[in-house]
C-alpha cells in the first residue's frame, strides 16, 4: 500500500507538536515559534471552539508548517477540518464511521488503537499508520514491541502520544516501528497563556537537537 506523502513528511519531521488553543489569534504567533525552533509539524486537537479558525489561520500564514487536526471523534468532523485545509487528521480510538469517512474524502488518517484487535480493525480500513495512546500508561515501547510483530510484516508505523515528552523522546525516536511522536510538551496552555513565543521556540529546539542527535548515531 503507498504511504501518503504526508506521512513521509511526518516521519522526516520525527515529532508532532499536540496543540489545545483558547484562542485563534495565538495560532499563527505559535505555529511561526515552533518553526523557528526546528518543528514543523503540528496537530490541532479539537478540544476548543478555536480550532477550526486557528487549523485555517495557520494553513493560510504559515504555509511551511504541516498542520492537521486531532481529536477527530465524529465523522462530520472530518469534511469540517477538511474544508479548513487540515493535512491528516488523528483520533484517540478507532472508531470505524469516522475512518471510513475520512479515507472516503481523502484525508490522510491515524486511528488510536491500544490492543491487536484495534490494529487489526486498522488495518482492515487501510490504515498503516497508528496512533500508539496512551502509550506510556500502556506499557510503553516495550508493550509496542510485543504486540506488532504479528503485523510489521505489513508496513505498520505508530505515532506514540501519551506519555512521550523530552525524557524519553530519543529513545522512542529511534526504533523503527515509530514514524514519529507527539505531545504537548513543546507547547504548554502557560507559555501560551503568557505568550512567551521564545520558550516555545527553545522547547522546540531541544526537541529538534534530541531527534537529529539519535538519529544521526
Amino acid at each position: 500500500m503507498n504511504v501518503p506523502p504526508i506521512f513521509e513528511k511526518l516521519e522526516s519531521a520525527g515529532v508532532l507538536a499536540v496543540v489545545i488553543l483558547d484562542d485563534a489569534a495565538t495560532a499563527v504567533p505559535l505555529a511561526k515559534a515552533l518553526l523557528a525552533g526546528g518543528v514543523n509539524a503540528m496537530e490541532l486537537t479539537l478540544r476548543t471552539d478555536a480550532a477550526l479558525d486557528a487549523l485555517s489561520a495557520i494553513r493560510r500564514e504559515v504555509p511551511d508548517m504541516l498542520v492537521g487536526a486531532g481529536t477527530i471523534l465524529k465523522p462530520e468532523q472530518v469534511s469540517q477540518v477538511f474544508d479548513r485545509g487540515a493535512l491528516f487528521g488523528v483520533s484517540p480510538g478507532l472508531n470505524v464511521r469516522v475512518v471510513e469517512t475520512a479515507l472516503e474524502s481523502g484525508l490522510p488518517f491515524a486511528p488510536g488503537i491500544a490492543t491487536p484487535s484495534d490494529i487489526e480493525a486498522a488495518i482492515e480500513l487501510g490504515c498503516r499508520h497508528l496512533k500508539f495512546f496512551p502509550a506510556e500508561t500502556l506499557g510503553g515501547l516495550s508493550y509496542l514491541r510485543a504486540m506488532s510483530p504479528p503485523y510489521n510484516h505489513l508496513g505498520i508505523k505508530y505515532i506514540p502520544l501519551g506519555g512521550v515528552g523530552a525524557g524519553n523522546l530519543a529513545q522512542y525516536i529511534v526504533d523503527p516501528l515509530i514514524a514519529c511522536v507527539g505531545g504537548s510538551w513543546l507547547t504548554p496552555a502557560d507559555k501560551i497563556a503568557a505568550k512567551d513565543w521564545k520558550a516555545i521556540e527553545e522547547l522546540a529546539s531541544q526537541a529538534r537537537t534530541t531527534i537529529d542527535t539519535a538519529r544521526s548515531k
